[in-house]
């Protein structure tokens, strides 16, 4: 189900990203900085255009901001060429560097100072559903889920929860609504759903923006830890403009000063504690509950080519992550 999804909205992002303008590619001073907006453009704008206005002031590039409502259409607008940089979360950014000629230039740290975040499935406080019952499946609630690529959303709901049970999610519940962690998260609140996906940095933010909404909320799963999100930029930049993009974002909100602390106060608006390097395991989790999914659906077409072929890309991703292990000191 994940993967059809993935490959209808793969095609008709393609098909737009073809039919678009590609951003001036003869000028190096300005570049297209994507965003993923899902249906609220205006609050991250809000959010985001601060940091914008400072990589311009401090690089003197040009930087316009792309915003997209699905990581396909980010992935498919970097492969294109239309952007030159962006933000991903983790699974994205793992298919920009397979798919778009990508790299990962800075991964985000929250304002502990930790990489990583957690994915939840929610409930609406009182509603006395618990996990088990959600397990039980029967069609009798309505689910929400992420964004096909959204590493909290959908892959680690599948790879730590359903996928251990056996669970194909069409299968158990009554109506599953792909949407953005703030649509299941409003969803949930008002009862239209019964369950959704979501993670710590969407109810810390809803906890600042709306406490009323917030307060309606209740946890009823938490994921191990998941790599947070990533700066990721091409490939092909020029190396000026990309050594320039790399110093603005690991220096940023560092400095002490009225410039260091504006800085951070942009950084609390996007709930962030700054940008660090990404070490080579960075990705390591993803990369596994990518290849466990993949080896998953394959074992539940019973075609067995398509098994041997997930189940050879799942030995050498977990020869990756091994590598990346023996190598840490």
């Amino acid at each position: 189900m994940i993967r059809k999804a993935l490959a209808a909205a793969a095609m008709a992002a393609a098909a737009l990203m073809s039919g678009c303008s590609k951003a001036p590619a003869s000028d190096a001073n300005v570049i297209n900085f994507s965003i993923l907006s899902a249906e609220d453009q205006r609050s991250m704008s809000r959010v985001w255009q601060p940091l914008l206005d400072d990589m311009h002031a401090q690089t003197g590039l040009t930087v316009k901001a792309f915003y997209a409502t699905n990581y396909t259409s980010l992935i498919e607008a970097m492969r294109f060429k239309q952007v030159q940089i962006g933000w991903f979360s983790a699974l994205p950014t793992l298919e920009a560097v397979r798919r778009a000629d990508a790299e990962v230039m800075a991964r985000v740290v929250d304002p502990g100072g930790e990489g990583v975040y957690e994915s939840v499935l929610i409930t609406r406080k009182g509603s006395g559903i618990t996990l088990d019952d959600v397990l039980k499946c029967g069609k009798r609630y309505n689910f929400g889920i992420g964004d096909a690529r959204s590493t909290s959303g959908t892959l680690a709901p599948m790879a730590y929860v359903f996928i251990p049970h056996k669970i194909e999610p069409s299968d158990c519940f009554k109506v599953v609504r792909s949407a953005s962690h703030q649509s299941n998260l409003f969803s949930v609140a008002n009862g239209v759903l019964d369950v959704a996906t979501n993670n710590t940095v969407g109810l810390l933010f809803a906890k600042r923006e709306n406490p009323d909404l917030a307060s309606k909320i209740q946890v009823i799963w938490t994921s191990p830890p998941l790599p947070e999100s990533s700066i990721v930029v091409r490939n092909d930049l020029d190396p000026a403009v990309k050594a320039k993009l790399k110093t603005f974002f690991l220096q940023y909100g560092t400095q002490p000063g009225p410039q260091g602390d504006h800085e951070r106060a942009v950084l609390k608006g996007l709930a962030y504690g700054g940008f660090r390097p990404a070490d080579p395991g960075y990705l390591d989790p993803v990369i596994q509950m990518d290849a466990s999914q993949a080896l998953y659906e394959a074992r539940r077409s019973g075609d067995a080519g398509k098994i041997a072929a997930a189940q050879s890309v799942y030995d050498s991703a977990m020869a990756q992550v091994a590598s990346h292990h023996a190598a840490k000191p």
